[in-house]
């Protein structure tokens, strides 16, 4: 589980909007309205969150889920210190009590417990049951459940039910448009935009193959790491194997069918 709590005065992470997703999140914060952001690996959900907590000036907390996270790692638990027994909050709790923004990434892949201590949370109700210690918490105005997951790895053991998912708003993600990917890539890592607009485009011809055994295509954070090692001086072949080729599969096949995209891409 990482945890983070940044202060509002810290710099706003640089995020470009591409619709109407900032004043979304704006306006949802502003009813009291969970919020449920869907898309793949590194196009920028958790950039958007970090960069709408800071623009608000609310603490953050990020919780990244995983398949043993559960129900008391969100909420707290009695740990033994000094000698006596001590309740700690977790995360979702303190969030509450602060009335802060909670951001759970990838929450399909937390246990099921943790739905139900969710469900409370996203009604009308906006109340966290803390059974270990008999407080029933009512969120106060500022307090957001901000939630994300990739629809491309969902199974049937990992799907978000109905009954959880109209529970919050939803906002979809999606990698951007060339150009707009091109400023943020050049913007992140310093790149200038000649060699930015080869990655992309790149990128764009990998996102676009079909017959390939590939669970996704290039992210954009994949080709931001790829644009800082080019901007410090790395060979190009190499950077483009240890940040493309190699992260994105693991069949030598596919990797020797990137491998001649890339020479297509930059002749």
């Amino acid at each position: 589980m990482i945890m983070n709590a940044p202060s509002p005065e810290l710099h706003t992470p640089f995020y470009e909007a591409t619709a109407q997703e900032c004043v979304l999140f704006e306006t949802a914060h502003e009813n009291g309205l969970p919020l449920l952001l869907k898309g793949p690996t590194g196009c920028g959900k958790t950039r958007f969150v970090e960069h709408m907590a800071a623009r608000m000036g609310r603490t953050l907390y990020t919780v990244a889920c995983h398949d043993d996270l559960s129900a008391p790692d969100l909420i707290g638990r009695y740990l033994l210190r000094g000698g006596e027994t001590e309740w700690v909050d977790g995360p979702l709790t303190r969030a509450v009590r602060e009335g802060a923004i909670c951001y759970l990434d990838e929450v399909v892949e937390a246990r099921k417990d943790v739905t139900v201590v969710l469900h409370p949370l996203t009604d009308d109700r906006r109340t966290l049951m803390i059974d270990r210690t008999g407080e029933a918490l009512q969120a106060p105005p500022g307090f957001m459940l901000v939630a994300s997951f990739n629809p491309g790895y969902q199974s049937v053991l990992k799907r978000m039910k109905p009954s959880t998912r109209q529970r919050f708003l939803s906002l979809t993600f999606d990698f951007p448009e060339a150009d707009v990917e091109t400023r943020v890539i050049a913007r992140e890592s310093g790149l200038d935009h000649t060699r930015v607009t080869s990655l992309v485009r790149l990128a764009g011809h990998i996102r676009n193959l079909s017959g390939m055994d590939l669970e996704e295509g290039v992210s954009t954070r994949l080709l931001i790491y790829a644009a800082k090692l080019v901007k410090a001086g790395m060979n190009l072949d190499h950077v483009l194997e240890v940040a493309v080729i190699e992260p994105l599969t693991d069949d030598d096949d596919v990797k020797t069918a990137l491998r001649d995209l890339i020479t297509v891409v930059y002749g």
